[in-house]
């Protein structure tokens, strides 16, 4: 588990960096300065969460439970508001409207992230009661 956990983290700050360079070089002339920022907080957004991976498999041994549901919200949560806001940016580019797909998939990832953190919160506190 922690090597898949700390492989993601990797891929998702790599793609991070390269989206961020992406929107800062290619993008500023093709969308809005709205649109642009959208675009940055699903980069930031993204960054964070692969930071965040790395730090949870740094401190995995701190922990006496399984971390799958953890990880699994975390990346499902990730990827479905980082993509949802960049299709948001770029279909429109391509003559797409797919608004209607992503949408509601923005929101629902930013609390899949939450439920993430809350889990692993309570997780830990009951552990700790338990000792």
């Amino acid at each position: 588990m922690k090597n898949k956990i700390i492989t993601t983290g990797i891929i998702l700050i790599a793609t991070s960096i390269i989206l961020g360079a992406f929107g800062a070089h290619a993008l500023e002339k093709l969308v809005s300065e709205n649109k642009l920022r959208s675009f940055e907080v699903g980069v930031r957004y993204q960054m964070y969460q692969g930071l965040g991976m790395l730090l949870l498999a740094s401190l995995m041994h701190h922990f006496t439970f399984d971390l799958k549901a953890v990880f699994r919200f975390h990346l499902i949560g990730i990827l479905m508001f980082s993509l949802s806001i960049y299709g948001l940016v770029l279909t429109p580019l391509l003559g797409l409207n797919l608004k209607m797909l992503f949408g509601p998939m923005t929101p629902v990832g930013g609390l899949l992230m939450i439920v993430g953190w809350v889990v692993l919160l309570v997780k830990h506190l009951k552990n700790k009661t338990n000792e």
